[in-house]
């Protein structure tokens, strides 16, 4: 039967039942139904055809609602008593319709409201005490706990359902009535959570099982128990204060024991410390993945890393980072990082990195015995440290695409999520400050020799070429020498040095490519020195020589000499473009040989007059025919090797110091070119006595029997590398030219200022020279001291510290 309101539709400003009491009107499921009275008579109009339809209902009698409250305080014993095994009294249905009956038709909603909270008390002191009386040992009691737990949440939602009209209808109407879900679990909340004694065994199940998975480095049989417990706990809202802070401050006091513990027995060993604190934080990582809710691993984490490491951080980076780097271990060193970076330590692993990285390229530098290796050396390490600042030493950054495509989303929500969410790894810019200053540091630990490397083995790069090599992979292996470069002050050693292996390079035809040349020296040029534009005026001289030549050949094929391309080739130079020095002294031709010369200076002194010719020929080659037992070979030697072997034509024995009578070569070096032809890998002459050296009494002798696989033979000089006298008197051109540019910048300037204090002056020389070089203060002070005597400067008389400029 439908009732009464299900039938009714008023205003909800009608008043229409104001009159009417609570009881007097029947809901569905009463004990019986309620007698009907006759309708008013309908009115005829429209107006009365419209107005609703009232029904009268009889009152409840008492008796039934008393039934009704003993009913509900029948099931409410039962359903709140743990493993009971009495029946329950009525179905759920039944139940709902009582509370209906009892809170709306019988208005006993605060009776049946006190039922329910007796009945909750009662219940929830019975699991109290049988809690504190469970016999069960720390981590085993856990799991009677989370069974009541799961056992009263299910009957407080129970209750919820089947007492709702005992929420909707009487709790609103009572401001300090809760529901009955949160009365019931603020009354569990008040004698299980605010309980000590729970509370402490608790906790002591949670510490049991966190220490004996930390302990033994195994998942306990408790973890997977362990998600249920913290659901519940956050259920009542219990979680934080309980659990979390109890947990965080276990893991606070476990570590800093285990901490103090582990740097005593391994103070020696401060990688295996590492190693330790690493594999803990995974450990702690992993489990925290697994059992705790995702707001909480962070904390965990951040106490995990403190307690690891706090007061060990200069520890470890002083004794654990070197030999890391020196390893190359780039996997411990991104570990390492993380774990810095987790305690807010990167400024100590910072200045730590940047310590080491001076120290090693200092060690690099000053390391006289392996200078040839110097430069692949620096470029190894830096490569290495450049992979670090960029992976290693970097900040991991999340960031979410600004679109997703039609295919992330047919894909599923899931990947979806994963494609909008992209992290990125952001180099740490301080280690990437601290690397080149570092290196820059490094480099000062020897002057002069670091640049003066780096053009030797660029020079050794352009003669090999790429060999085989990608374009982009030459250009990236020429790129990375540049960039030592740039950590060099002394700009005019590279420069000087590069200069006279270019000259070498060009002249004995040594190079794998002009245009790679070309493009090395536009690239110097244009972004770091602009001297090297004399790059161009040495293509210039070689073009100009080569149609010089081309004249010449045909000006002696009209004289009636065909022969004249197969003998002779000449370069023409300008003094000032090249980096050689004129030549005091050099060896004597052969008069064929200079008869030739001869004519080729005559035919240029014809076509250009007023020019002055002076012959090098340091750096002449030639090409001879000579006859051995095994057959004719060509031998591609250098000019003075030349003009010994042309000796032996008339004799196959031939002391020293007649080789020197008859070529008159410098002594150093005839002894080296002899070397090269009687002690190097290809020997087409022999000294006796044996030995390594080159000595006044040798004798040399022609050596018939020299073998060779192929026919045109090569015999490297001295030529083609950079030799310790020559490198010296480099050097030594190098001082004298800083003097004279430290004289002229000091000058500029007192000419510009007029007077100047000592520091003053320093200062401004210093930034006037410091794109070529950066000059040592005892050399500023002398060459100030040098142009006071010659009268460019004098000193003030009242201030000795000032000097004045004189006009």
């Amino acid at each position: 039967m439908t009732d009464i309101y299900s039938l009714l539709s008023l205003p909800s400003t009608s008043n229409a039942f104001t009159a009417l009491s609570g009881p007097n009107v029947a809901e569905a499921g009463s004990a019986s139904p309620p007698r009907k009275v006759a309708r008013l008579a309908t009115d005829s109009d429209s107006a009365s055809a419209s107005r609703s339809r009232l029904v009268v209902i009889r009152p409840y009698p008492e008796s039934r609602a008393d039934e009704d409250s003993r009913l509900l305080k029948r099931c409410l014993r039962v359903l709140l008593v743990k493993d009971c095994r009495d029946a329950l009294p009525a179905t759920y249905e039944e139940i709902y319709r009582a509370c209906r009956a009892v809170v709306c038709v019988h208005g006993r909603g605060e009776g049946l409201y006190g039922d329910v909270r007796l009945e909750l008390e009662r219940c929830i002191g019975s699991l109290s005490a049988s809690l504190l009386e469970n016999q069960a040992q720390e981590t085993d009691w856990l799991l009677p706990f989370i069974e009541v737990c799961v056992w009263f949440e299910r009957q407080a939602n129970l209750l919820q359902s089947v007492l709702t009209y005992l929420d909707r209808i009487y709790v609103p109407t009572r401001k300090e009535a809760a529901s009955v879900r949160q009365l019931a679990y603020n009354l569990f909340a008040e004698r299980i959570f605010e309980n000590a004694a729970i509370v402490r065994r608790l906790q002591a199940g949670i510490k049991a099982w966190i220490e004996c998975e930390r302990t033994i480095g195994t998942a306990h049989k408790m973890r997977p128990h362990i998600p249920a417990l913290i659901r519940h706990l956050s259920n009542h809202g219990r979680y934080t204060g309980i659990f979390e802070s109890y947990y965080v401050d276990l893991t606070h006091e476990f570590y800093t024991e285990e901490s103090t513990e582990r740097a005593e027995a391994l103070r020696s060993n401060a990688q295996d410390f590492l190693q330790h604190c690493t594999k803990r934080r995974l450990e702690e990582q992993q489990r925290a993945k697994d059992v705790l809710p995702e707001s909480s691993c962070a904390s965990v984490m951040d106490t995990t890393d403190k307690a690891l490491l706090t007061g060990r951080l200069d520890w470890l980076a002083k004794d654990a980072l070197g030999p890391l780097i020196d390893a190359r271990n780039h996997r411990s060193l991104d570990k390492m990082y993380r774990l810095f970076a987790g305690v807010g330590g990167l400024k100590v692993l910072c200045a730590a990195f940047k310590l080491h990285v001076h120290k090693s390229v200092s060690a690099i530098v000053k390391d006289p015995t392996q200078d040839e290796e110097m430069v692949p050396r620096l470029l190894e390490f830096k490569a290495f440290a450049d992979k670090l600042v960029n992976g290693a030493f970097a900040d991991e950054v999340v960031q979410r695409a600004l679109e997703t495509t039609k295919s992330s989303a047919a894909a599923g929500p899931s990947r979806a999520a994963e494609l909008a969410r992209a992290s990125t790894k952001v180099p740490n810019q301080d280690f990437g400050y601290a690397l080149i200053d570092a290196f820059a540091s490094g480099f000062k630990a020897r002057r002069n020799k670091p640049a003066e490397m780096i053009a030797k083995y660029l020079d050794r790069a352009m003669r090999k070429g790429q060999k085989g090599k990608k374009d982009e992979d030459f250009q990236a292996e020429l790129d990375a020498a540049l960039g030592l470069y740039r950590f060099t002050d002394d700009k005019d050693v590279f420069r000087t040095f590069y200069h006279r292996a270019l000259a070498k390079r060009l002249l004995l035809e040594r190079s794998a490519s002009d245009d790679s040349e070309k493009g090395m020296l536009k690239r110097l040029k244009e972004q770091y020195d602009p001297e090297f534009g004399m790059g161009d005026h040495m293509f210039n001289d070689l073009a100009l020589s080569r149609d010089m030549m081309r004249e010449f050949i045909q000006h002696r094929a009209r004289l009636g000499d065909p022969e004249a391309s197969l003998r002779l080739s000449v370069m023409v130079l300008q003094r000032s473009v090249w980096p050689f020095a004129a030549r005091k002294h050099d060896a004597d031709l052969p008069p064929s040989m200079q008869d030739e010369l001869t004519r080729c200076a005559n035919f240029y002194k014809s076509k250009h007059s007023g020019r002055k010719l002076d012959w090098d020929h340091a750096l002449g080659t030639a090409i001879l025919r000579a006859s051995f037992k095994n057959g004719e070979k060509e031998l591609s030697v250098s000019l003075y090797q030349a003009l010994i072997l042309l000796l032996f034509n008339d004799n196959t024995e031939i002391a020293y110091n007649d080789i020197k009578a008859q070529t008159r070569m410098e002594d150093a070096e005839l002894r080296r070119t002899l070397q090269s032809l009687a002690l190097g890998k290809k020997r087409v002459l022999r000294k006796s006595p044996a030995g390594k050296d080159v000595n006044d009494d040798d004798v040399f002798h022609f050596n018939p029997d020299f073998t060779d696989t192929r026919y045109q033979v090569h015999i490297s000089s001295i030529q083609t590398k950079e030799t310790p006298e020559e490198s010296k008197r480099t050097q030594t051109a190098i001082e004298s030219d800083r003097k004279h540019a430290l004289d002229a910048a000091i000058v500029r300037v007192m000419k510009a200022r007029k007077e100047l204090n000592y520091e003053q002056l320093k200062t401004e020389t210093i930034e006037a020279v410091k794109k070529h070089f950066v000059p040592d203060v005892s050399s500023i002070k002398q060459r100030i001291a040098s142009l006071v005597e010659q009268d460019y400067l004098r000193r003030d008389e009242d201030d000795m510290s000032k000097y004045l400029y004189v006009a």
